[in-house]
């Protein structure tokens, strides 16, 4: 009779169930990296991932700080993930962020804009803001080849030093008693949130059909498709006519616009001012690209591995709380994680496959 045998099989594209099994074991992978900075600090592993654990899930408080997190890292990853599959390396969102949370308070604190026109205002100019600032890489890299990474990375320390210069001189609250940050926005610029959280009620919706609407762009219209195939094979794009160039600046726009509308968020609907950077983005911008990298740039999967992050930001505080260790371990938790992910990605490409393997006797 044939036997069969398992063989290993190179394929072209990433075979799904090894892109599930390798993300898998790189999150093991990270787990036991950060088991040995645990022991470096002297804490028990098991005890420090039960500290991380019941920061993000072990009471309600703390699973609504982890859906507060999870919103600005829905928001911005969707918007990524347009980006990404045109195999435009937008790493600007954390500038972008911070663009839209300026263009929101400008029409918070000084637009003059009746009530009932406030917040829907400052999430379209937050948007625009955004997605303005992403555009200025996206032209230099459709017009002059010029790399965006670099160009994206480096205008996140712009923008940074925009938000400064704002909260230190010409937007300096007149309440804020030497403390740097604006005024507070008045009432009718405040989101709505849950009973007993600070989850809005609006950036969570619309996360979530932000998502949904980056699925159905990508997947059913002709821009999607145009975007795709501008990403996985650029040669292709070029024979069949699609204009890579306004691809590449239709998705910075878009992913930097949908960044924006987090930055927005952010200021509308938990911190109601413009304060210091690095508060009204905890690193969001970052944490983004590797929640649409996990999510292998699928806008459906996107809300599942920001969820993962945003349990990991919430816990990062009970760690700092309970046993000590700086919040940025956290960074260093997200930096493995995407280290062990890049290093496993050529293996997903190999799937096992049943072949025969000749006759034999019994």
């Amino acid at each position: 009779m044939k036997i069969k045998k398992l063989t290993l099989v190179e394929h072209l594209q990433p075979v799904p169930t090894s892109v599930v099994g390798i993300s898998a074991l790189a999150l093991i992978a990270a787990l036991g990296v950060v088991s040995l900075i645990f022991a470096a600090y002297g804490i028990h592993p098991l005890k420090g991932y039960q500290t991380l654990f019941k920061g993000a899930f072990g009471s309600w408080y703390a699973l609504s700080e982890t859906l507060t997190r999870t919103i600005p890292l829905l928001i911005v990853g969707s918007g990524l993930t347009l980006a990404f599959q045109a195999s435009t390396w937008n790493i600007g969102a954390e500038g972008q962020i911070l663009l839209g949370a300026c263009a929101a308070t400008w029409v918070a604190l000084f637009s003059g804009l009746p009530p009932t026109l406030i917040i829907p205002a400052m999430f379209l100019l937050g948007f625009l803001a955004g997605g303005m600032w992403a555009l200025l890489p996206g032209y230099f890299k459709a017009k002059f080849s010029v790399n965006e990474t670099i160009v994206t990375l480096m205008l996140n320390y712009v923008a940074s030093n925009i938000v400064l210069y704002l909260i230190h001189g010409p937007w300096k609250g007149k309440s804020a008693r030497g403390f740097a940050y604006t005024d507070m926005f008045p009432k009718e610029a405040w989101l709505s949130t849950i009973s007993g959280t600070r989850i809005p009620i609006l950036t969570l919706v619309l996360g979530f059909l932000i998502a949904l609407a980056c699925y159905i762009i990508l997947r059913y219209t002709t821009f999607g498709f145009r975007l795709r195939v501008s990403g996985q094979n650029p040669q292709t794009a070029k024979l069949v006519g699609i204009k890579q160039e306004m691809v590449t600046l239709w998705v910075m726009f878009l992913s930097g616009g949908l960044s924006g509308v987090a930055g927005a968020g952010e200021v509308s609907g938990i911190h109601h001012l413009l304060r210091h950077p690095s508060h009204i983005s905890l690193g969001y911008g970052y944490t983004a690209i590797i929640v649409a990298w996990l999510a292998r740039a699928n806008p459906l999967a996107v809300p599942l591995s920001a969820f993962l992050f945003g349990a990991l930001m919430s816990g990062g505080d009970a760690l700092k709380v309970s046993l000590g260790i700086p919040f940025q371990m956290v960074h260093v938790f997200n930096g493995l994680i995407i280290f062990f992910l890049i290093a496993g990605e050529r293996f997903m490409r190999y799937g096992l496959k049943l072949t025969k393997n000749g006759e034999v006797g019994m």
